[in-house]
């Protein structure tokens, strides 16, 4: 997976980038390019402040600085040791009524499955230096693209406003609910305003510490949970139910875990093009799968407490996971300072909703080229708002807005990510020289996307028979059980494979 391109083709990417963002692209900029006229006032406001102002451009040698693999494995780290990821676990027992060890072995899979694709990705930013949406366009063409960018803005609105539900949650159960929900809402919205609007080192940095009080957090729920003695584990159960809760739980959590593909590259893009990049994907693997599997299964655990404790079950009901965190830590446990842990645990929901917004706003100058013309950190802030208008009435709502959010995620990653790896790997044969990422701006340099249209269109046939929602079940899932099994992201990404392939032959052959 090592890639060193020759020094020279490096030195034209630099300098067509440079020309390219003279006259086409404000929302670029190096140090030196700030100072050019034409770069947008709050770019230059922003550059004052020490904050990011690249956008879509090439990112040059020059600015290729991070070289810490700590760096890349941290900053999923972070993402996924919050109380996000805790209440995802729970819903296996809440919701889809499994086993423990059932849920726990579903989390195993599906993680290391979702995870994989995040990881893997990520090692396409080092040697390519571009963003992941943009780099999308050499394998899937243009219009694909320009789908996903827009489904990737609207996903990541809405990851930030599950994640803050469940932090909205705990902050208003704290010190008897004097903190409205609205007002938790903005807090945490503010908070990741914070980070985001300094861009990809900052937010490193800031990944690269966050999760050590949410783990020393965890550890004390972990302990408080044993004290509490109201563990319980039932036997497996079998059947076509069962099968079908499983999928469906599976669903839930492959989309938490893989929800970062369509943006993987992004935090690795200022790696050198010559990094090691078996070392990247096996540091990212694993800064993705251990913390949330890890969480997700603390999270399944302390949930079969609540059919032991009535007062658990009672603050569920009434906070969902909120509740049931304020029951561990604090109620007939750990008092004032049980508080405290509630409060800095759901300010960890900050280090998940950060990518999410960063991303966002990059996938919004993608999809439509007026749109390029608005700042990164203009975008950013619309996309905070949107979270926030979006979590405050979806609050009271959280264990649907949750389950069916993570499944309609998983929807359409894996019909990227069909779409992505059938490129990659059957039509340019694994091979990252394939890609003239110098002409990233020229579009007879990738196809039109005819082919990854009819994919994606195959893919969401296959999500419209395999889905099952409490709105709408396919005509396959329906078949799973009592209640339905969802399979929509496994036929997602068989449909889109074959539609892709086909057509690709002749998209290759005849047009370009």
């Amino acid at each position: 997976m090592s890639y060193d391109p020759e020094k020279n083709i490096a030195l034209a990417a630099e300098k067509n980038s440079l020309n390219s963002y003279e006259v086409n692209s404000p929302t670029s900029a190096s140090d030196a390019e700030v100072h050019d006229a034409h770069v947008h006032i709050i770019d230059r406001w922003a550059h004052k402040l020490g904050a990011e102002t690249k956008g879509l451009d090439l990112v040059t040698d020059e600015e290729k600085t991070d070289t810490s693999l700590w760096n890349s494995a941290s900053m999923w780290l972070s993402a996924n040791l919050v109380i996000a990821t805790f209440a995802l676990g729970a819903l296996g027992i809440t919701v889809f009524d499994l086993a423990f060890g059932q849920a726990v072995l579903v989390i195993i899979f599906f993680s290391a499955l979702g995870n994989f694709t995040v990881a893997y990705f990520s090692c396409f930013g080092p040697p390519l230096g571009l963003r992941q949406i943009i780099l999308s366009r050499f394998m899937i063409g243009d219009i694909p693209v320009r789908i996903f960018s827009f489904i990737n803005v609207v996903a990541c609105v809405g990851w930030g406003a599950v994640n803050i539900m469940s932090s909205a949650q705990l902050l208003h159960i704290v010190n008897n609910g004097l903190l409205p929900p609205w007002a938790g809402c903005l807090i945490l919205v503010v908070c990741t305003i914070l980070v985001t609007f300094f861009g990809y080192h900052v937010i490193h940095l800031y990944e690269k510490w966050a999760w050590v009080p949410n783990f020393a957090i965890f550890i004390v729920i972990i302990v408080q949970f044993a004290r509490s003695g109201t563990f319980s584990s039932d036997a497996f159960v079998g059947g076509e139910t069962t099968a079908g809760n499983v999928l469906s739980f599976g669903g839930t959590v492959f989309g938490f875990a893989t929800g970062w593909t369509s943006y993987a590259s992004d935090y690795t893009v200022y790696q050198p093009r010559n990094a090691n990049l078996v070392k990247i994907f096996f540091a990212i693997f694993l800064g993705l799968f251990l913390p949330l599997v890890a969480t997700l299964i603390l999270g399944a655990a302390c949930a079969t407490g609540i059919a032991n404790k009535p007062e658990w079950a009672q603050l569920y009901a009434e906070n969902s996971v909120g509740g049931l965190v304020y029951g561990i830590l604090v109620v007939d446990s750990l008092h004032g300072f049980g508080q405290f842990c509630c409060v800095v645990l759901a300010l960890s929901t900050v280090a998940n909703n950060i990518p999410n917004m960063y991303s966002m706003a990059l996938s919004a100058q993608t999809f439509w080229s007026p749109m390029a013309k608005v700042p990164r950190i203009v975008w950013t802030f619309v996309g905070n708002g949107a979270t926030l208008a979006i979590c405050i009435p979806a609050y009271y709502k959280f264990e649907s807005v949750m389950e069916n959010f993570m499944n309609l995620v998983s929807y359409y990653l894996a019909i990227y990510e069909s779409l992505m790896l059938s490129s990659h790997f059957i039509w340019h044969k694994g091979n990252f020289r394939a890609y003239d990422y110098t002409q990233y701006q020229n579009k007879q340099a990738y196809p039109i996307g005819l082919a990854g249209t009819f994919g994606f269109c195959c893919g969401v046939a296959g999500v419209v028979v395999g889905m099952n929602q409490t709105w709408y079940s396919g005509v396959i899932a329906k078949q799973i059980g009592d209640y339905g099994g969802d399979i929509a992201f496994e036929l997602a990404f068989a449909f889109a494979f074959i539609g892709f392939n086909i057509t690709r032959y002749f998209e290759k052959k005849y047009i370009r």
